[in-house]
């Protein structure tokens, strides 16, 4: 283990000692709580934790290593070809699962998840709203294949099932069946400024068509606000997470739109802006 936190720590990977242990917890088939209670490893074991060392110092996402992201109670399986939750798009859930059983007290609200990749917040509402319609919608052909596993396997596992739609969600006529019914519109699409440099667990992993969205990067939130004026019930509510430069352009462009109010810009726990909520007029 310590060899493993060194190799990592000297590469600049880190947590090193965290993810050292992630890693020697997968291999051994334990919780990461109980590693210290596990079996040596074999040399066998042995050999494929230092493989994977080894992938991580080049960069491959600790996730696609695992083949899983923890995202609030749920699990997501992840890989190749579908952005990797962020531990910051928690915080846009948990405000979506407030909202949703704020705004339907009997639970039954409905709620869409655009530009669902994996289907983190989907199936975070989907399991901390029982009562919830949630439609889960994503264009990707590869992700939608991912998304679609996911919510196949939380469905099995006893959770509420997830509707999943294939769109585009810029297209206006896409999800016009429920234009004015919508309690809850969550949204965590690409944002990024398409000049951006990012780490290189994202340039050379994370689907770029997740990631960029165009020179300021609100190709993508633009057409979203104005989809969710259409789709929101008045008094329904809209969450959009965007890049940490867009904390005054975001709440401006739901000002713009004379169709919202409470326009609220939110921080993550760095303190940085991260995601921008309104009510429908």
């Amino acid at each position: 283990m310590a060899v493993a936190t060194t190799v990592l720590a000297e590469a600049g990977v880190g947590p090193a000692r965290v993810e050292a242990e992630q890693l020697a917890a997968y291999v051994l088939g334990v919780s990461r709580g109980r590693l210290a209670l596990a079996e040596d490893f074999t040399p066998a074991q042995y050999d494929r934790f230092m493989e994977l060392v080894a992938r991580r110092v080049r960069r491959e996402p600790l996730q696609h290593l695992l083949g899983s992201a923890a995202f609030r109670h749920v699990e997501v399986a992840v890989g190749p070809g579908v952005f990797v939750p962020r531990p910051e798009t928690e915080l846009l859930a948990g405000w979506g699962i407030e909202q949703a059983r704020a705004v339907a007290p009997a639970g039954h609200a409905l709620v869409l998840d655009l530009c669902s990749g994996s289907g983190a917040i989907a199936l975070s509402v989907a399991d901390e709203v029982p009562g919830a319609r949630v439609v889960a919608v994503e264009r990707s052909v590869v992700a939608l294949d991912w998304l679609r596993r996911n919510t196949a396997a939380g469905a099995a596992a006893g959770g509420r099932s997830v509707e999943v739609l294939s769109g585009d969600v810029t297209d206006p006529e896409l999800l016009s069946g429920f234009a004015g019914q919508v309690d809850v519109l969550l949204c965590n699409p690409p944002y990024v400024p398409a000049a951006t440099v990012v780490p290189a667990e994202v340039a050379e992993h994370d689907p770029a068509e997740a990631v960029f969205a165009g020179p300021d990067g609100l190709a993508v939130i633009r057409p979203v606000i104005a989809r969710a004026a259409e789709l929101l019930r008045p008094g329904g509510v809209v969450g959009i997470e965007h890049d940490d430069s867009h904390g005054a352009a975001v709440p401006e462009l739901f000002r713009a739109d004379d169709r919202f109010t409470e326009i609220v810009g939110h921080q993550d726990l760095t303190g940085r802006p991260r995601f921008a909520t309104a009510r429908r007029a």
